[in-house]
């Protein structure tokens, strides 16, 4: 049973950050974490990383993570290698949360822990992810709890999410 439940969890997976070293995704046990696929070059670009920004700087320091994962899936909107990406991120758009190796989202070639998310919350027309910024809630037990339209501001997010940090 409590193999089981080990599977239902994200903390089994290893992914790439940008500079290609494996990050176990276990290191963020006991955290909230939200999981966004990023684009530099979408309409959704500005205003998401500025909330996503407001909402790390509010709350990194009460056990939350946000994990980007660069995503060329959506109209080409993510063209750049990953020190392109990182330079834009960290420079232009100034992410202080962790930025990942570029992933695949849908398809054959989906990343094993997009994947896992979209089997554990699918969206409203199917499990594919839509578009960029598409969002999915983690609680502090590694359990995909919500996923959000890449619509969805992430400062609205932001009640639910401190709900997490208490349960």
């Amino acid at each position: 049973m409590a193999e089981d439940a080990a599977l239902k969890s994200i903390y089994h997976f290893t992914v790439q950050d940008i500079r290609g070293n494996d990050v176990s995704l276990s290191d963020y046990s006991g955290k909230v974490v939200l999981i966004v696929n990023v684009a530099s070059k979408c309409g959704l670009t500005q205003s998401n990383y500025k909330e996503l920004n407001v909402l790390y700087e509010k709350h990194k320091n009460q056990g939350f993570e946000i994990l980007a994962f660069p995503c060329n899936q959506f109209a080409g909107q993510e063209p750049g290698t990953n020190e392109q990406i990182q330079e834009v991120a960290c420079t232009m758009f100034k992410a202080e949360f962790p930025i990942f190796d570029k992933v695949e989202v849908n398809g054959k070639n989906a990343a094993p822990l997009y994947k896992f998310l979209k089997s554990e919350k699918g969206g409203y027309f199917g499990d594919a992810i839509k578009w960029n910024f598409t969002k999915f809630l983690v609680n502090k037990e590694g359990k995909v709890v919500e996923r959000y339209a890449p619509t969805t501001s992430p400062l609205k997010i932001e009640v639910t999410l401190m709900f997490y940090f208490f349960f």
